[in-house]
């Protein structure tokens, strides 16, 4: 693929900074339709052709979808990066504004075109299920929060449930639970009314120790599985991949999964570890065989954690449920 025009973008919640590269014309607008005709007006002011232009920017949530869907609208092509990878290939800088920051941006799109990927129009089922599941995470912290304080209350103060202080505490869990539990059947809803999602989410399920939060969490972050292909590659995002540290002679380190992960994911793989090693027998054996020889617990809980990443791609890419002892079922 040819190189394209590379423009670099900078979004915050009200306005966006867009550098062209290597050009450096710079352009600030509103982050609005109103600021998104000013950047096609902008574009054709310096006679660079629409279909020959790619818009990099950074991953940050919500402020940028309104954006996304413009692009969307009108073909231009865009594609996401994370802002850790653009900061570590800056090496060290000095100072910051939204205007440097869209050169810097713009600068990386331009060195790692080969590597960047094309942001294509997404399933709306899907976009309104991964906003409802950052929804649902969001209010299970909360009410884990609340449950924490009353129970810290009653310890230390021994106040009753009828004091105010755990009364409305309690009033305000309940209400937690009560919406948690409609937007649960409002994903479940979404999730049948769709035969690819529907299939996909029993499927994951048939793996022991893969239960409906997991498999949704999977679905959501995978984009129903057409983001990634490879378990080894999304073990890499949930950080249960090992890497080697090692260097010449004098350098020996352990191998070790990378602190630069999706931590909700690498918590919910434990939890489904953690119950497939009681309740399948293939992972209950392989947990007390490797344990008794030495190895460590945790280490041979995250070999579980990528063996059932490697069920769940299985089934996947087979399309067809997990048989345990599968060899002796045949």
């Amino acid at each position: 693929m040819k190189l394209p025009q590379i423009i670099g973008a900078d979004l915050s919640k009200k306005s966006i900074d867009f550098i062209s590269h290597p050009s450096q014309e710079h352009l600030k607008t509103e982050n609005n339709t109103r600021g998104y005709l000013d950047f096609i007006r902008w574009l054709k002011k310096q006679k660079i052709n629409c279909s020959a232009v790619m818009i990099v920017m950074e991953h940050i949530g919500l402020y940028s979808k309104q954006f996304e869907q413009f692009l969307h609208q009108k073909g231009l092509i865009f594609t996401k990066v994370s802002g850790l990878a653009i900061k570590r290939s800056m090496g060290l800088v000095r100072g910051k504004s939204d205007k440097l920051d869209a050169m810097r941006i713009a600068r990386y799109g331009h060195e790692k075109f080969k590597d960047l990927i094309v942001v294509k129009p997404g399933n709306e089922t899907l976009e309104r299920l991964k906003m409802l599941h950052s929804l649902r995470e969001r209010l299970v912290r909360n009410r884990a929060a609340l449950i924490t304080a009353v129970k810290e209350y009653q310890l230390t103060c021994g106040l009753k449930n009828s004091d105010i202080m755990i009364a409305s505490q309690l009033q305000l869990i309940k209400g937690f639970t009560t919406q948690i539990t409609k937007i649960d059947s409002t994903m479940d809803d979404l999730i049948r009314s769709q035969p690819a999602l529907k299939r996909n989410y029993d499927l994951l399920q048939s793996v022991k120790g893969v239960g409906p939060v997991l498999a949704l969490a999977t679905i959501i972050k995978t984009s129903n599985f057409s983001c990634f292909n490879d378990a080894r590659k999304f073990a890499c995002l949930c950080g249960t991949a090992p890497f080697e540290k090692t260097s010449g002679t004098s350098i020996r380190g352990k191998t070790r999964v990378s602190h630069y992960a999706d931590k909700r994911m690498k918590t919910l793989l434990d939890l489904a570890a953690k119950s497939a090693i009681q309740y399948d027998k293939e992972l209950k054996k392989y947990y007390i065989n490797r344990t008794h020889n030495g190895k460590s617990k945790m280490s041979t809980i995250n070999v579980v954690r990528n063996k059932i990443l490697g069920r769940m791609f299985a089934v996947i890419k087979r399309q067809t449920p997990f048989i345990e002892n599968y060899l002796q079922a045949a």
